[in-house]
């Protein structure tokens, strides 16, 4: 490994642009901090893929990083965080590296005694990390599997309202007792953006949960315990990296124009576009 610098970015990334959500919430907890975001949008999705398979992609997308010479690493993937994080913490033992999970804890507690639904990916679902979860929390509330094959690529393809997104919706929550269900945890960052829509389905009096905002802060936390923040007084810097191919670019510009549209940073779209061709 080589010496960390308070310089440095911090590396986020994620199998496409659901990412992006917790990339947000980093430049509101950090905002002058410089930030390099990977969208593996050519790969996506990692939910359907086997565990070693999103092994080698996660551990390729980790080493491009480390190449760029970032100063920590967030895992903005619920699977890639389900199937790595815990062996890239083994072998970067004095590195910042953070994975984001599916809020299960603030949900559970919050609604002791009822029914938690979490959406996610057939692969997150299926990892140890969240079994522990579930068996951390079932005895406060019951917490209730819902996997979502294919809700991903509505947000990869800009879909994030109308009758297909809606009616993959409704098919998905037709058989679970919504009465009886207290909240509903977005357990893929790529969710976030449907979150409106979600809410629409299931209705005002369900509370919807996701990990953003408490992955960005414990991403704080750790590069704070190295020494490493940002000193510097200028809005943060983003630089952009996707995977994809140009065909698909349309999309993800849009994306990435809306997202920080109200951010205080200087992505500056214009001037970063070219990063957004990359093949890496």
């Amino acid at each position: 490994m080589y010496e960390l610098d308070r310089d440095m970015p911090i590396g986020v990334f994620d199998s496409g642009l659901g990412g992006l959500s917790v990339l947000k919430q980093c430049v509101h907890f950090m905002p002058h901090e410089r930030f390099i975001y990977y969208g593996d949008s050519l790969n996506a999705p990692y939910g359907t893929k086997s565990l070693d398979e999103v092994r080698n992609l996660s551990y390729a997308v980790v080493d491009k990083l480390l190449d760029m010479k970032v100063k920590g690493i967030l895992v903005a993937c619920n699977t890639a965080t389900s199937a790595v994080i815990r062996l890239l913490r083994e072998k970067y033992q004095d590195f910042p590296l953070v994975g984001i999970e599916p809020a299960v804890k603030p949900a559970a507690l919050e609604n002791r005694g009822r029914m938690v639904l979490v959406m996610a990916t057939p692969r997150t679902l299926k990892e140890e990390k969240f079994q522990y979860l579930k068996r951390e929390y079932d005895d406060v509330a019951k917490i209730v599997k819902v996997p979502c094959q294919g809700l991903m690529e509505f947000v990869e393809n800009g879909k994030l309202t109308g009758p297909e997104v809606e009616g993959y919706l409704r098919a998905l929550f037709y058989d679970y007792p919504m009465h009886k269900v207290g909240a509903v945890v977005l357990g893929c960052t790529h969710y976030s953006f449907l979150r409106e829509t979600i809410q629409k389905i299931v209705g005002e009096d369900i509370r919807i949960y996701d990990g953003s905002e408490g992955t960005a802060r414990e991403m704080r936390r750790r590069v704070g315990l190295v020494g490493m923040l940002s000193e510097r007084e200028d809005d943060a810097q983003i630089k952009v990296i996707n995977s994809a191919t140009d065909e698909t670019m349309d999309v993800r510009i849009d994306y990435y124009e809306n997202v920080f549209a109200d951010e205080p940073t200087d992505i500056h779209l214009k001037r970063t576009l070219a990063m957004l061709n990359m093949k890496c």
